[in-house]
């Protein structure tokens, strides 16, 4: 029996779209999305001073000095200094436009009209809205009760803030039942589609609804647009870890921020988080079985391959590539969304630390990350509607690379492997949050 390593959603908590009517400390009202397009090394300049100098927030890139002459830019200028801005871009001659005018209201838009109040998830879990924390629980609680003879939950580890960390092993075809959380149709795939039916046979899977459950909260409960963890700094000065930066995987060489105030701090040192380490040495524990890993992020419609802190292409590229193009042309045949596939370090950014890059340095052949929906027209706060959609082509995709693996280690259906596993990590953005790349 193989297994199946299956991270459902929340790595880190960036740029959740919050569910209900809450009372968030931290608004965003009348801020808005500017997208430009710097033409001379001389506007590059002049944009970085402009970012770092009001300390925008940007969100493509992730840093300052990744920003290129010829390549999107998207910056959120809180309300107070949207004309000041704007009058500087026009004072350098620097053209943009207005990708978002209200992120405040784009949020509001986003979420239900009201939550719900205690709400039990049995029959009723809506896979087309997102979810507090305690629902996330119920579901998984509610799934392991209905399904007691192949499913059980077990304990990964401790949040800095202590709160547990569980997961679900499920055994065989109860996989599709998994991956309700995302696409409640694809129960109907498992039954009509002889593909998924014969990869599932060999596979068990472990489902990780929520690992950064600290900076989830959070981001429910102060601020909508939280993107670390939650460990405090500098004598609690400043606040959180970008998880995806503090895996050992060239630590700290490039993308990062050692400073903590910044949205890609990279930690005081490779693995320095709990909640990085719980994912590690479980990832390490079965290594030598472990087959494929995905990391699924937002946004910009990228299908990205190893490695980020190098140009240096990996010795298996040709069939990493192979097999990406194969799972954007599947992605792109169900709504026509088109992906580019590529190096994070050619096609994105340079950065360092992440677990798809430390994935394949510990040995795993096959490990990509998906960005999602969309290209930055609602950029990390994607409508609810385009939940479904969404996540259907993303299964395609998915199940492509999986079919993949299939085929090439269990032939005919016969196991080649005497011990081996299809370690899949889905950190699912766009369903339940945004993970820095």
């Amino acid at each position: 029996m193989t297994h199946l390593w299956l991270s459902l959603g929340i790595i880190f908590s960036l740029g959740i779209l919050i569910p209900g009517k809450f009372s968030l400390k931290l608004q965003y009202d009348r801020d808005q999305v500017l997208h430009i397009v710097p033409e001379t090394f001389q506007q590059v300049q002049h944009l970085q001073l402009l970012c770092s100098t009001f300390m925008l927030d940007l969100w493509k890139p992730l840093l300052p000095e990744d920003i290129r002459a010829g390549e999107d830019l998207h910056i959120r200028v809180p309300a107070s200094l949207v004309q000041e801005v704007k009058d500087s871009l026009d004072q350098h001659m620097i053209s943009y436009r207005v990708l978002i005018p209200d992120v405040q209201k784009l949020v509001d838009q986003s979420m239900p009209r009201e939550r719900r109040s205690h709400r039990q998830v049995s029959g009723g879990y809506v896979y087309t809205e997102y979810h507090p924390m305690e629902e996330i629980y119920q579901w998984m609680t509610q799934i392991q009760k209905n399904n007691s003879e192949l499913v059980t939950q077990h304990i990964l580890g401790k949040t800095f803030e202590n709160r547990t960390m569980y997961y679900l092993q499920v055994r065989e075809e109860i996989y599709l039942n998994m991956l309700c959380i995302f696409s409640f149709q694809i129960l109907q795939n498992y039954k009509t589609d002889p593909k998924i039916s014969r990869f599932l046979q060999n596979l068990d899977l472990y489902v990780l609804p929520v690992l950064n459950i600290d900076g989830y909260i959070y981001s429910w409960e102060e601020d909508r647009l939280w993107r670390k963890s939650r460990s405090p700094f500098e004598n609690g000065t400043c606040y959180g870890t970008d998880l995806n930066r503090n895996f050992n995987s060239s630590w700290g060489s490039v993308g990062v921020s050692f400073n903590c105030s910044s949205d890609v701090f990279c930690g005081s040192g490779p693995e320095s988080e709990p909640e990085t380490r719980a994912v590690a040495q479980f990832i390490q524990s079965k290594k030598s079985d472990v087959l494929c890993y995905l990391t699924i992020h937002s946004y910009g419609q990228l299908i990205l391959t190893p490695y980020g802190f190098t140009t240096k292409p990996p010795s298996n590229n040709e069939e990493l590539m192979q097999v990406a193009k194969e799972a954007a042309a599947a992605l792109t045949g169900k709504y026509g969304t088109s992906y580019r596939v590529g190096s994070t370090a050619l096609i994105l950014y340079s950065n360092s630390g992440s677990s798809r890059d430390w994935a394949h340095t510990i040995g795993i052949p096959l490990s990509y990350t998906f960005e999602l929906r969309d290209t930055g027209t609602h950029g990390f706060v994607l409508p609810a509607n385009q939940i479904q959609p969404t996540c259907e082509e993303t299964m395609l995709a998915v199940t492509t690379i999986i079919d993949y693996v299939d085929k090439k280690y269990f032939p005919n259906g016969h196991v080649v492997l005497t011990s081996s596993s299809l370690g899949l990590s889905l950190c699912l953005s766009i369903v339940l949050t945004w993970l820095v790349s």
